[in-house]
């Protein structure tokens, strides 16, 4: 891994929030994403997690271009996308693509897999027509489906099959950078081991870069070299996977963390859970200071008023608390 392929500079994308009101004025915005920064290393695999709403979606589409930035800079191997005309972005497409989370509304019911992986290939005249069937059929068997397959509708396929097309779709037009918002979350625990496991393999083939998006700690741990912390619009903690598992800095992972099951049944009994109290503040109008400081355990009364820096607490590993040094390691 060297260099940065993806630099994400105080990214923020705010929402109108409307009342039903005649006039349809907005009172506020929905704070979704509230000052990202972040890079992500050629060949890496950065692992997102934060628990539903807190903004991780948000930022996948605003990446890759589904939503609007309010503000920020999102630049891919050097070269601000925000800036790119209409012509130019279409020609830097193919190089960043994006796998959702649900493969059956991902793919058209009315379109046969060959003519969904096709058409990504005609539309950007990648290959000629009578090597359609070849790249397709190679396209099919290196995510483990039978070619023969290819004259199939989406209904006729299982969940992880439909999941393996979508990854072969993104595959044909052979991208640097990928977005994957929670591709395993909508499939059996037997299969997401499989889908998680040709990720890996096609990332180092292809020598692809990640943003891996998921709320299950434990899949974030199985599949990315870095992991960082989302709570309420904010990367609150990352580092390396090992640091942020095993030498946890934030009191929100550290909760997240103590939710994971534990395989050794006496481990577990004897375990004490750590639970955040509240439900999570909303976007519309967050806490000020610390954001996490309503539900935090360590929480004193200058957190409401100081809201702390993302910054290293030791090498390549950053957080963003002013109490990281009684964090542990659940």
């Amino acid at each position: 891994m060297t260099g940065s392929l993806l630099e994400i500079r105080d990214l923020k994308t705010y929402f109108p929030y409307v009342e039903n009101t005649f006039f349809r004025r907005a009172r506020g915005h929905v704070k979704a994403v509230d000052g990202v920064t972040i890079d992500i290393a050629k060949g890496e695999i950065l692992g997102l997690v934060g628990e539903s709403g807190c903004g991780k979606s948000t930022l996948a589409r605003t990446v890759i271009g589904l939503e609007k930035k309010t503000a920020g800079s999102i630049k891919l191997e050097g070269r601000e996308l925000g800036a790119l005309s209409g012509r130019d972005l279409r020609h830097l497409r193919p190089k960043f693509q994006m796998i959702f989370q649900d493969p059956y509304s991902s793919l058209n019911p009315r379109m046969t897999v060959f003519d969904a992986l096709s058409e990504p290939l005609r539309y950007h005249g990648l290959v000629k027509k009578v090597d359609l069937v070849e790249t397709v059929s190679s396209l099919m068997d290196e995510v483990g489906l039978m070619p023969r397959h290819m004259k199939k509708y989406p209904h006729e396929f299982s969940g992880g099959q439909l999941q393996r097309i979508a990854i072969a779709r993104v595959l044909a037009l052979q991208p640097k950078f990928i977005v994957a918002d929670e591709p395993v979350s909508a499939l059996d625990v037997s299969i997401q081991s499989q889908i998680l496991n040709l990720l890996r393999e096609l990332t180092g083939k292809h020598h692809l870069t990640v943003l891996f998006i998921s709320h299950d700690l434990s899949v974030i741990r199985h599949i990315a070299d870095r992991t960082a912390v989302m709570y309420l619009g904010k990367i609150v903690e990352s580092g390396g996977s090992n640091q942020v598992f095993s030498e946890t800095k934030h009191p929100y992972t550290q909760a997240l963390l103590s939710a994971i099951p534990l395989p050794d049944p006496d481990r577990e009994k004897n375990r004490k859970r750590i639970l955040m109290t509240g439900d999570p503040p909303s976007a519309l109008n967050p806490p000020s200071g610390c954001r996490f400081h309503p539900r935090c355990r360590y929480a004193e009364s200058r957190c409401a008023e100081i809201e702390p820096k993302l910054e290293p607490k030791s090498p390549g590993h950053l957080a963003a608390c002013l109490f990281s040094d009684r964090v542990s390691a659940v």
